[in-house]
């Protein structure tokens, strides 16, 4: 198989924490045809999607350890059209561009994506938990998302709660989330002006404050609306987000039954869309936030757990693409049946 990793750049890779290096090394070490692919490098030939891409050249060898991997990896330039891939899964943080989706649109009938472009479309933002119809707030937390600073001023006043937290909606990795308090009124405009402008373009999230914030967040990740894993992630000292981004550290986690069932109950609406490896933070029985485009906690749930969750992602690839190419088979199948009986 051809399996293309669409990332932000392969010299920006950490090897200790890389989700996606790791989930690499396994298709790699599987025999696979390995290639990376930036979002500036996607172009068009003659009405055909084409990329410059870079694939990972043999190697007499593979490394055991990750970081020896990643600096013995080789790469060749290659120019092809993109549907020669089995497989492309997209790994970069959001917000992705949209034009990024309309190339994409060309091959998502041919090639496997993960996650699917139509999902990724659904699911771009922060915008996608409203798509859970949750009005009695079980599993998710009481959220507002306004490009007016009047509203938000307004939401704030009116609230019971002491804290809440602030966030803007194409954010990713902690940055840019901060805690509101009531007590301190006289900042709260100023900071709306920094994250909203006159147009009210720039979208912001008023989040209720969940008890238990400050001990970190959940991130399980899902597969095939599966949950396969998960780990806690407690913030610095002083910090009151949990990413690993901003400080924060991995701790092991046992998902309770409550949890179990939530993530049960939104697997099927993930899967449905087409989002088929997602991770999702949680505090206790609430899900914070849906990450469907760079997901990461790969390696520390497995340095945690002693798993290789690498193995269940590449499975699934693979099954994926053997579903695909036996349902191409079936109807060029049917479709010489057919012609014969036409005859």
């Amino acid at each position: 198989m051809h399996i293309g990793f669409m990332i932000p750049h392969w010299d920006h890779i950490d090897p200790i924490k890389s989700s996606t290096l790791t989930v690499i090394k396994e298709c790699f070490e599987r025999g696979h045809t390995v290639s990376i692919l930036y979002t500036n490098n996607l172009t068009v030939r003659n009405n055909i999607v084409h990329g410059f891409i870079k694939t990972i050249a043999k190697m007499e060898k593979i490394p055991e350890n990750i970081t020896s991997f990643y600096k013995k990896v080789q790469l060749e330039k290659n120019f092809i059209a993109l549907h020669a891939f089995d497989c492309l899964m997209l790994r970069k943080d959001p917000p992705i561009n949209p034009i990024v989706l309309n190339f994409l649109d060309a091959i998502k009938d041919e090639v496997i994506i993960v996650n699917d472009v139509d999902g990724i479309r659904k699911a771009n933002n922060k915008l996608y938990t409203t798509t859970f119809h949750d009005p009695d707030n079980t599993y998710l937390p009481v959220t507002h998302v306004s490009g007016s600073k009047k509203f938000i001023n307004k939401t704030i006043n009116e609230s019971p709660s002491e804290k809440m937290i602030l966030k803007p909606l194409d954010g990713s990795g902690g940055r840019g989330v901060i805690v509101l308090e009531k007590n301190a009124k006289e900042n709260i405009n100023s900071l709306l002006d920094f994250y909203i402008d006159d147009q009210g373009d720039n979208y912001v999230i008023l989040q209720e404050f969940i008890q238990g914030a400050d001990e970190g967040d959940v991130r399980v990740l899902m597969l095939d609306g599966k949950f396969i894993g998960a780990y806690n992630r407690k913030p610095a000292e002083g910090e009151v987000r949990a990413n690993m981004q901003t400080g924060g550290s991995a701790h092991k986690y046992t998902l309770t039954e409550s949890q179990k069932k939530i993530c049960k109950k939104v697997g099927s609406k993930l899967v449905s869309d087409g989002l088929f490896f997602v991770g999702l933070d949680m505090i206790g029985d609430k899900i914070l936030e849906v990450n469907v485009l760079n997901p990461g906690g790969i390696t520390n749930i497995n340095k945690l757990n002693k798993l290789k969750l690498q193995k269940k992602v590449v499975d699934f690839i693979e099954d994926k693409v053997h579903e695909k190419i036996e349902k191409r088979v079936e109807l060029e199948y049917l479709l010489k049946r057919l012609n014969k009986l036409r005859e």
